[in-house]
């Protein structure tokens, strides 16, 4: 449900005149935002304000006027369980949920008002800095810049360990809410900024504690692998901060992807940069920069080639590297081998993982059923923290989404009026498939599941059977990345499933013959639903001490950002529609359209 409606704003310049509209988010929270039209007859782009915590859309208002961009729209949200926007104030389910939030913003923007995300600029100041840049980071928007002010990649909390002692009474007792106490004298020196921001009943002082932890975990993995944004950037840091830390910020920038990006350290402001005594100076270079990214044409790095050069390459060959046996990180790791081994002897997912390797879809069915076995309770005990790693819980929430995502893609092309005929070129041993399959309202046509491993087809075929699924659902043995025997796939797929694929094979030319032969099969209008592994915490853990399915040699991983994995994809000939992405920024599932 929508509504819009013609206002002045009292928070906003005598001048500017807002329409107020709302939207329902991906799981039904309405959110609130402001929108300012253009003034030029003729619309250049859109700029879009995130706000600081605590705080809402209409503290932003002031920018509308004060930047001059009188030939873009302008649009301010509220962040959910902020200002005027539905949920618990402080609160949201996770910080994923918030970053998806915007997702679903810019999507609104661009269905309703036309504006295409290429000619969408973003400025965001704190938690809300942190929010646009993991969105960015995550989701791969094509975005004309981006323009960062002290972004909250460390707050200042200034008792000590306050951070694990939050973390600890949340284990304890569940989520809980801790107020700011920041006083308004300390982030702006603008005496009307600091009189409205005590008088502001929109205010919210109180976060929850479930986002103040996730704040800092997801700012850490955005500040570690900022290389993945190579949208435009320009950075802003205040130079006297008191809420946040200044040298996270220096080093995002030093990672930064981009081939264009600036810095400016401002000397003696705020923490509210955007909203400082001296604020004209930091708005003329946010002016300058966004037009100088409109009078140029986009940059758009190729980053098909990021398997030969590039941060993730680097940080795969440098994890290939055998460690000094008798150095303290060789002994380490292998310390670690060695209790794997001895855990093997107890509990069956570590058997598993050992005997077929950690990537062999005998080790995903084995995560998917997710039931602790073993040898006694100490063996179920181990085997229960073997399923509880991180990377094992991301697989199964890219299960759920893929649940949530195969049977809208099926349902969209049977409203097309298609048969639907599914092909998964990897399906390990299909359980995935199946159980998405099986929540479908109407059944597809067919359902063709290939892998090249035997056991595979073996143990696939079997749980078929045991299903009593009709001849319609099949599983053969074929080779993914053989082109020609995709592209002659009989029937032609008009949904095709890579899950779990792509992520195990750093080169990109093997992708692409496997995107290419697929393209070649399906006829414009066909889905394609493809999963990517963007990030993982626990990569050279994985790489000393656990062994592939690939002769057991060790199981090392070349990421892909997500910019990179959906160039592959539209190269090959499909436009990305939808995706997916987990709490702990792992593993995404995106759905594309041929074209």
């Amino acid at each position: 449900m929508k509504h819009e409606v013609l206002v002045a704003k009292i928070d906003a310049p005598r001048s500017s005149v807002a329409l107020e509209r709302s939207f329902r988010s991906h799981d039904g929270a309405q959110i609130f935002y402001r929108c300012w039209p253009a003034r030029s007859p003729r619309t250049r782009g859109a700029v879009v304000l995130f706000h600081r915590g605590h705080e809402h859309g209409g503290r932003m208002a002031h920018l509308v006027d004060e930047l001059g961009l009188d030939d873009h729209a302008v649009y301010a949200w509220d962040a959910r369980g902020h200002g005027r926007s539905s949920g618990e104030r402080g609160h949201s389910p996770s910080f994923a949920a918030s970053v998806r939030d915007i997702d679903c913003l810019v999507k609104e923007i661009t269905a309703r008002d036309g504006i295409a995300v290429e000619d969408i600029t973003v400025i965001a100041q704190s938690v809300g800095a942190v929010l646009a840049a993991g969105w960015v980071h995550d989701y791969a928007p094509r975005l004309r810049a981006l323009v960062l002010a002290a972004p909250a990649f460390d707050v200042k909390l200034y008792v000590p360990f306050a951070r694990q002692g939050i973390a600890l009474w949340q284990k304890l007792a569940g989520p809980f809410f801790v107020n700011s106490y920041v006083k308004a004298r300390f982030l702006t020196h603008d005496r009307e900024r600091i009189a409205s921001f005590e008088n502001d009943p929109l205010i919210t002082r109180p976060i929850a504690s479930n986002m103040l932890l996730e704040l800092y975990d997801h700012a850490e993995r955005i500040v570690a692998d900022a290389g993945a944004i190579t949208v435009p950037t320009q950075l802003l840091i205040s130079g006297s901060d008191f809420v946040v830390r200044q040298a996270p910020q220096h080093e995002f920038f030093v990672r930064l992807g981009s081939p264009v990006k600036e810095r400016h350290v401002l000397a003696g402001f705020f923490h509210d940069t955007l909203g400082e005594k001296d604020r004209a100076v930091a708005l003329a270079e946010v002016r300058r920069f966004i037009g100088e990214q409109h009078r140029r044409p986009a940059p758009r790095p190729d980053l098909t080639t990021a398997d030969r050069a590039g941060h993730t390459r680097d940080e795969a060959d440098r994890l290939a590297t055998p460690l000094e046996t008798f150095s303290a990180k060789g002994a380490w790791w292998a310390f670690n081998r060695f209790m794997i081994r001895v855990g093997a002897a107890f509990s069956q997912g570590l058997s598993t993982g050992i005997r077929t390797g950690f990537d062999s879809g005998s080790t995903l069915d084995y995560v998917y059923e997710n039931r602790a076995r073993g040898i006694g309770p100490g063996g179920r005990l181990i085997d229960r923290f073997f399923l509880d790693a991180v990377g094992w819980r991301g697989i199964r929430q890219r299960k759920a989404h893929l649940e949530e995502l195969i049977p809208a893609a099926v349902a969209r092309l049977q409203a097309q009026g298609r048969s639907v005929d599914v092909l998964d070129i990897a399906a390990g041993h299909g359980r995935y498939v199946l159980d998405a399959i099986a929540l479908c309202p109407r059944q597809p046509a067919s359902v063709t599941l290939r892998d090249y491993s035997d056991i595979n087809v073996v143990a696939g075929s079997s749980l078929i059977r045991r299903r009593g699924l009709p001849d319609t659902v099949v599983f053969r043995n074929g080779d993914a990345f053989d082109a020609a025997s995709l592209a002659a796939q009989s029937p032609a797929p008009d949904l095709a499933i890579v899950s779990g694929l792509y992520e195990l094979f750093s080169d990109n030319t093997l992708v692409a013959r496997s995107l290419d032969g697929l393209a070649r099969a399906m006829t414009p209008g066909s889905l394609l639903i493809y999963t990517n592994q963007p990030w993982h915490p626990q990569l050279e853990m994985i790489a000393r001490c656990l062994t592939s399915h690939r002769d057991g040699r060790p199981w090392v991983m070349r990421r892909r950002s997500q910019a990179e994995m959906d160039q592959l994809v539209e190269k090959a000939g499909f436009r990305k529609l939808d995706q997916r992405i987990d709490r702990w920024g792992i593993f995404t599932v995106s759905v594309a359209e041929r074209v």
